[in-house]
């Protein structure tokens, strides 16, 4: 009887903590009213990105060519402690060296 109770409370935080996850995930997409505005504005953020990283990192970095989108994260957090960035900085050179 213990096991069944404490299974189905199991099950019961499980499928809770799975919707707080997919409201979030679904709450932090902007609403597109059109897919060519969403583009713009995704151009411009990587152009915004691309300054932010020559007048931040181009200092003692190249931009890399390839670098992965699980790596590029950890790395910028580092940086930002080391450069002083702000998080719409990290925020925007991600955007530009995920592109």
């Amino acid at each position: 009887m213990i096991k069944k109770v404490a299974c189905s409370v199991f099950t019961l935080l499980l499928l809770a903590g799975a919707t707080i996850v997919l409201e979030a995930q679904n709450s932090a997409r902007p609403a597109h009213k059109d897919s060519h505005t969403s583009q713009q504005a995704n151009d411009a953020e990587r152009t915004q990105g691309e300054q932010r990283f020559q007048q931040n990192c181009g200092r003692c970095h190249q931009a890399p060519q390839t670098l992965s989108s699980r790596v590029a994260p950890t790395v910028l957090m580092h940086m930002r402690i080391r450069a002083t960035l702000t998080a719409e900085d990290q925020r925007l050179i991600l955007k530009f060296m995920n592109q």
